[in-house]
């Protein structure tokens, strides 16, 4: 099957929202420092000042889900793109620490929500034969984010801004948010959520633009699935034979954050600052890490169909924690500072093709059709919460003993090279029906 102009462009601007995602996400990590300087902020307050988005994130992850249902997904993709435009404009003119804060809580609720509705808008509007593709052009789009972020973060940091620099770097993603808002009046509703609207004749339409090779038997598999899904909605998720998925789903989003990837890319100038690089090198250093990350993430997708999600898994928690202990050596022995930027690229290389690549795909796959929008959400949520805590902590922690996190980091990789080695069924291969009967789940 091929991918006509239609399908094409409502990927594309769906996927947009991930590199929206990406981009706020990281775009911070280039003006910590001065934030510092200008509101005087101590290492809590720094972490904070960091975190709320996150805390943001979290709300926007649990309640966009609900809100997709009841509007659809495009239109509620709308109120995220506008909360995109808004927290840049109110970043960039912030007058205070307090309103500065209150604008990257907003721009958190739009990560959040977008970090839902994006792949999920997307994998309604896509053909089944090209759904898995097409969803993992929205993490892509996030690894991008991040990238153009550093590289953002670079150039504004050239051009000798002084005092407003950080008000254009948290600024200038007011721009493609402001693109993504226009661009999204420009597609159409999925015909998933048009189904659940009775609104039958528009979503056969949708199917048929999309360019779909049977429209009609498309529509009667959506049709019955929805059924399905109202017929079992009111199971609940935390009962005794759920409690492997629980724990796997648990684990796997906090493990995520345990390596240290997102307190990494949040702080990755301030973590060469420490290393003695000045912040321009600093943000130059941080460019490379991320092309490193978008590089893996690509390769991740290619072979993660065919070694396997349990494997990559082991493999990224040997090549994390190894990584990670070599960051820590370098910070407690203040010598060899030359190995620090191999390290966090290579630390990059082993989460991004590990973790990164699996998290979604793997607790989407652990849980039974039933409560699977629950499971999802409570990893999600175990992600995200995992990731405030410890960018809150960072540094405070930091600040006191530059290597003490990097140590914790890769301890907790090691541990995870264990839990997964004997907690963690294989996933690549089995149908979502067999691997409820290897979880022991009737």
């Amino acid at each position: 099957m091929r991918l006509n102009y239609y399908l094409a462009k409502g990927t594309l601007v769906g996927a947009l929202g991930g590199l929206l995602f990406g981009f706020d996400t990281a775009v911070i990590s280039g003006t910590t420092q001065q934030l510092s300087d200008v509101f005087h902020l101590s290492p809590f307050n720094l972490g904070l000042t960091v975190s709320t988005a996150l805390f943001g994130t979290v709300i926007g992850a649990m309640t966009s889900g609900e809100l997709g249902q009841k509007i659809g997904g495009r239109e509620a993709l709308r109120i995220m793109a506008f909360l995109y435009v808004i927290s840049a404009i109110g970043c960039a003119f912030s007058w205070s620490w307090p309103a500065l804060i209150c604008f990257r809580f907003i721009g958190g609720l739009g990560i959040g929500g977008s970090s839902v509705l994006g792949p999920v808008y997307i994998a309604e509007l896509a053909p089944a034969k090209l759904r898995g593709r097409l969803v993992g052009l929205f993490q892509i789009n996030v690894v991008l984010g991040i990238m153009l972020a550093y590289a953002s973060n670079y150039l504004i940091a050239g051009m000798k801004l002084g005092a407003a620099e950080w008000r254009w770097e948290l600024g200038v993603a007011g721009a493609p948010a402001l693109l993504f808002l226009i661009l999204l009046f420009t597609i159409p509703r999925s015909s998933r959520w048009l189904v659940t609207q009775s609104r039958i004749d528009e979503a056969r339409e949708v199917l048929r633009m999309m360019g779909s090779p049977n429209s009609e038997e498309e529509l009667k598999e959506i049709v019955d699935s929805i059924h399905l899904e109202r017929a079992s909605r009111s199971e609940p998720l935390f009962r005794k034979k759920y409690w492997l998925p629980i724990f796997l789903a648990v684990t796997i989003g906090s493990f995520n954050q345990l390596s240290g990837i997102n307190a990494i890319l949040y702080y990755l100038p301030s973590i060469f600052n420490y290393a003695g690089y000045s912040k321009l090198s600093g943000d130059k250093q941080a460019v490379l890490v991320g092309l490193m990350n978008l590089l893996a993430t690509m390769l991740a997708m290619t072979v993660i169909d065919k070694l396997g999600r349990k494997t990559l898994l082991l493999v990224g928690s040997v090549g994390t924690s190894a990584a990670l202990a070599g960051v820590a050596a370098v910070f407690y022995t203040q010598q060899h500072q030359a190995y620090l930027l191999w390290l966090l690229v290579g630390f990059i290389f082993f989460f991004s093709i590990s973790q990164g690549a699996v998290i979604w795909v793997y607790i989407s796959e652990i849980f039974p059709t039933r409560v699977r929008a629950k499971g999802q959400s409570l990893g999600s949520s175990s992600h995200w919460i995992m990731n405030a805590i410890i960018s809150l902590a960072f540094p405070w922690v930091a600040k006191h003993s530059t290597a003490t996190p990097f140590v914790f980091f890769a301890a907790m990789m090691a541990l995870q090279f264990f839990v997964v080695l004997f907690m963690y069924p294989e996933t690549k291969g089995v149908t979502l029906e067999q691997m409820q009967k290897k979880l022991g789940i009737d």
